[in-house]
């Protein structure tokens, strides 16, 4: 098979020049880009209909491909990897046929004309991770206590009180009540304030001692001061590292922890 070149931009080509550009592009398992005047049809697990428009297509090299109007985030239309192509001028205008052999779909995408053909040899290696939330930061200290530290056991979450929600409410080794309060970025003053405004409500019992741990990957300038001051606990933990939790070990119900 002739080798394609890595990288092929055309300008307002015609339909003709378009098509051998385009069928080597998808034969050589390149990324195709084409931006044009087009209408598509669809067949399968439903049908539908598009008009002629001007849209930009992206065939990649998977086998999947998406149709994009010129506004909105999501494809109006696409097609999942391990499609099968077919390109061809008909009646005077070009043709990709895209079929999915498993859930039997066909997309016929047909062009009057083009913008911009481009074919590209993209390379991503790249591995990509995706940060935890403050709630999966939450639901990684339900999975493995622990991380907060040896002999944490959590007795529920989000516990309404009047002035919000406990993140986690739980007792430490030593059966001493303990609440939790979480953020993702460095925590400020005012999560420091937050947490006492839990803890004065809890901490009503002069009798019973109960300890505030803020978690946060890092204190911003100020916030320990006050930390300190109120006789409260920080430890660092990362989004990074809550989201390593969740992907290796998967959820537990917090029962599990009750003892």
């Amino acid at each position: 098979m002739e080798k394609a070149p890595r990288q092929i931009i055309l300008e307002a080509p015609s339909l003709e020049d378009a098509l051998p550009i385009v069928k080597s592009g998808i034969s050589h398992k390149r990324l195709v880009i084409l931006a044009g005047r087009c209408s598509v049809e669809y067949e399968g697990r439903a049908s539908s209909s598009l008009g002629p428009g001007e849209r930009l297509i992206i065939l990649k090299s998977d086998g999947s491909a998406l149709i994009h109007r010129p506004k909105d985030y999501s494809p109006v239309n696409w097609q999942p990897p391990g499609s099968l192509f077919q390109t061809k001028l008909r009646e005077n205008k070009l043709v990709i046929r895209i079929y999915h052999r498993k859930d039997h779909e066909v997309m016929e995408i047909t062009f009057t004309g083009f913008k911009l053909v481009s074919i590209l040899d993209l390379k991503d290696s790249g591995e990509f991770n995706l940060y935890a939330s403050e709630s999966d930061m939450q639901q990684a200290i339900l999975t493995q206590p622990s991380i907060i530290e040896e002999g944490f056991r959590p007795i529920t979450s989000e516990k309404p009180v009047d002035p919000g929600f406990i993140d986690v409410l739980g007792v430490d080794r030593n059966n001493v009540l303990t609440i939790v309060e979480i953020k993702r970025v460095k925590a400020t003053k005012k999560a420091v304030l937050q947490l006492k405004k839990y803890m004065d409500v809890i901490n009503l019992d002069s009798n019973r001692k109960v300890r505030a741990i803020l978690v946060a990957p890092a204190l911003a300038e100020g916030a320990e001061e006050i930390l300190v001051s109120l006789g409260y606990e920080f430890k660092t933990l990362s989004p990074q590292y809550c989201a390593e939790i969740l992907k290796l070990r998967g959820g537990k119900r917090i029962t599990e922890y009750f003892k």
